[in-house]
């Protein structure tokens, strides 16, 4: 039987990677987006269904409905995101709350949805997309940054849990990628000089931006391996165990990058 899996946020960016490489290895796809949904899921020869995943109701449906039409629910991408970026005094609350009910109320409802139906079935697999901002000290989209540090946490801790169940959590930790997410920075939301200029400050910070498909092909290794955080590039695993090695020296370095991409 083939295995199922839905993607959230699957119409762009990482998630439309994500779910091309899964297509291409013969998974049953479901992407989900609030936009574009049906040309994606057309050209990626899979099936799409338009969901706004701040909407528990609608995110049940979906991960109810695939489970229930191919009798399995092996994969679970929570991927939906918005990026929001300014500094901290530019923040509305709007900026805060709206980067809550996508960025972390979306995996919420996703888990709430899947993970019973998993535990019931015995296995699965649900996959979180944080971010390296949730691994680091990340200045200049600090509701962004929240959300991810909770990503993080829910995963690792939820995976504690479930491995008693046959169920894996796994959270993808991935560096400033070549993603329309970069030129689109506070949706429908106030905008701010660092939102405008988000790709040239990701470029500015990182040297480079790491092209989708090969994070799309890095996040599957890590789930073939089961893998608690799956970090990449290569970049951001450096990045990441620097900050492990001295918290206090992360913060110095990021206080200074943000002097120097503000200034």
């Amino acid at each position: 039987m083939r295995k199922t899996a839905v993607v959230t946020g699957g119409a762009s960016g990482i998630g439309r990677a994500v779910a091309a490489e899964l297509v291409r290895r013969g998974v049953h796809v479901t992407i989900a987006d609030v936009r574009g949904t049906e040309d994606a899921a057309k050209e990626l020869g899979c099936a799409g269904v338009v969901c706004d995943v701040s909407d528990a109701e609608a995110v049940r449906e979906l991960v109810t409905g695939v489970a229930a039409e191919h009798g399995r629910l092996d994969f679970l991408f929570n991927n939906a995101g918005i990026a929001v970026g300014g500094r901290a005094e530019e923040f509305t609350l709007d900026h805060w709350n709206r980067t809550i009910d996508v960025n972390l109320r979306g995996v919420v409802h996703g888990v709430h949805a899947a993970y019973p139906l998993m535990i019931e079935q015995g296995f699965g697999h649900i996959v979180n997309t944080a971010s390296l901002a949730g691994l680091t000290p990340a200045p200049m989209m600090l509701p962004y940054t929240t959300t991810k540090h909770a990503v993080v946490g829910l995963s690792l801790a939820l995976r504690a849990e479930a491995a008693a169940h046959g169920v894996r959590v796994s959270a993808v930790c991935p560096g400033f990628t070549d993603t329309p997410l970069l030129d689109n920075a506070n949706p429908g939301l106030p905008q701010t000089e660092i939102g405008l200029r988000a790709r040239t400050a990701a470029v500015r910070a990182q040297g480079r931006l790491y092209p989708v498909e090969s994070l799309a092909r890095d996040v599957l290794r890590g789930v073939a391996a089961d893998r608690a955080l799956i970090v990449a590039p290569a970049s951001a695993r450096a990045t990441w165990r620097a900050v492990r090695l001295s918290p206090a020296l992360a913060v110095r370095a990021a206080g200074t990058a943000f002097r120097r991409i503000t200034r």
